[in-house]
């Protein structure tokens, strides 16, 4: 799984729920970097925060789905992460080729349910180390 968050506390937040869940994790600071850790570290599904420096995460979405249409990987979910709420913020992200949303503060039940929504035949695996990759 990979991670796109800016904020320290957040990104630690959700490392530890989804490592608790079973995941690995790729973390990445900001949307050039998710762009770089995706092209390079293939995982099942994006958690993209939608406003990050240097790149927003509307625009890394932009890219990944540019990059797919070339054919360069396979399709990924990406699910938004934002603090804004409203049903606007939400059609931006579906337009901009996000495939869910979830809001910030967000609880584990409802991001692992929006998880399963996104990878329906992949579980966690506790084979899988929790270990965390950061990108930069």
């Amino acid at each position: 799984m990979l991670l796109a968050e800016d904020n320290p506390v957040n990104r630690m937040l959700a490392v530890r729920l989804l490592n608790k869940a079973g995941h690995q994790t790729i973390v990445a600071e900001n949307g050039r970097a998710a762009v770089q850790a995706w092209q390079t570290h293939p995982t099942d599904v994006i958690l993209m925060d939608v406003q990050m420096p240097e790149m927003d995460g509307l625009e890394a979405t932009r890219l990944i789905r540019k990059a797919e249409q070339l054919g360069q990987l396979a399709p990924t979910p990406i699910i938004a992460l934002t603090a804004n709420a409203m049903e606007s913020d939400k059609q931006h992200c579906l337009v901009a080729g996000m495939d869910d949303f979830l809001s910030k503060p967000f609880q584990i039940q409802t991001l692992l349910e929006t998880l399963q929504r996104a990878c329906p035949n992949t579980e966690p695996s506790s084979s899988i180390p929790r270990a965390c990759i950061a990108v930069k």
